[in-house]
């Protein structure tokens, strides 16, 4: 049986002329996170019989939910998705054409299965959540290939804190130090390299593993070397497309289980493709994980911390586990 998804997933590695800079940008697109009404910008017409009011309102909703308000040059606002597994921000021709920017130079874009020259873009001015960056070198993409008009990525959300509240089905940034951030039951130290968070004591199937926690992936994907010492044998297969629209299939497996500090996940699902993005990172040589959205709906809450280099998880009570289970394309328990 085969698992189609009309999502979209990217590695992209921009590769800046006349520069040794490389910025690595991870993207993926969910039916369970966006429906295809989500990804468009917001309808302009009328609902008819096929697109009823009630269900136009529930996209537009889970679109503003999922997405965060950013000016540029006074302009907007913009929505834009935050993304903790992208290195640059990225924005789409829908901005820079109200905007009327010019694109300053090319970059080759490392996608997770094509490479294509892409524009870019120098940003001046983007305002979010009380601060304002400038100087900013973005590739210019399609708003139909990343599901809204930009992407927040982690060369503008250094010092913040990114929460993913799946009770309220909303994700958000502030302040590092803002009062949400208490509460939480498991608190997870990372490190940092180049710019991710990088849980290095987790464990899938006893095997150390590398975790990077991802906003923009809706499946969680697995490196070759993981893969190896996991002997994991496939089951299915995973469709999706990257941002040049290219098809990519993956082979889908499941972990028996993944321990994160005091919290355990059993049944997980990994999907496996020859992809640059652990070399990007400088972990294709160890076992390592991009841990997606699917999963991390399983917890109340979750925070990624890049000022105190910490992830916290809230865990649902008894009441809510099985709901959140039952939620998951690709059902994932957890317990402690």
């Amino acid at each position: 049986m085969r698992n189609m998804f009309n999502t979209a997933v990217a590695v992209l590695a921009l590769v800046l002329p006349m520069s040794n800079s490389t910025v690595s940008v991870a993207r993926q697109l969910s039916n369970s996170t966006l429906s295809e009404a989500d990804r468009a910008p917001p309808p302009t017409i009328l609902p008819d019989e096929a697109n009823p009011i009630e269900d136009f309102e529930i996209a537009l909703d889970r679109y503003l939910r999922m997405t965060v308000p950013v000016t540029i040059a006074g302009a907007g606002p913009f929505r834009f998705l935050i993304d903790t597994g992208a290195q640059a921000t990225v924005v789409t021709h829908r901005v820079t054409d109200r905007l009327q920017l010019v694109p300053s130079g090319q970059a080759l874009l490392v996608a997770m299965g094509s490479s294509r020259m892409v524009e870019t873009i120098e940003l001046d001015g983007l305002e979010f959540a009380n601060r304002r960056l400038d100087g900013l070198t973005a590739p210019l993409l399609e708003a139909r290939h990343i599901g809204a008009d930009g992407i927040l990525g982690l060369d503008s959300l250094q010092n913040l804190r990114v929460l993913m509240d799946f009770r309220e089905n909303r994700i958000s940034v502030a302040d590092a130090h803002d009062d949400r951030g208490t509460g939480y039951e498991i608190v997870v130290r990372a490190r940092r390299k180049l710019g991710q968070m990088i849980i290095t004591d987790a464990r899938i199937d006893g095997v150390r593993t590398a975790i990077i926690i991802d906003t923009g992936a809706a499946n969680s994907h697995g490196n070759a070397a993981l893969r190896r010492r996991l002997r994991a044998r496939q089951l299915d297969e995973l469709l999706t497309t990257d941002v040049h629209g290219f098809e990519v299939r993956s082979d889908l497996t499941f972990a028996g289980t993944l321990r994160i500090g005091g919290l355990t996940m059993t049944k997980v699902p990994i999907g496996y493709a020859d992809s640059p993005v652990f070399a990007q990172l400088g972990l294709d040589d160890r076992p390592a994980l991009i841990l997606g959205m699917q999963n991390l709906r399983a917890f109340d809450r979750v925070a990624i911390d890049f000022a105190d280099r910490r992830i916290l998880f809230d865990l649902p009570d008894g009441s809510r586990a099985n709901t959140a289970t039952r939620q998951l394309f690709f059902p994932s328990r957890i317990g402690t």
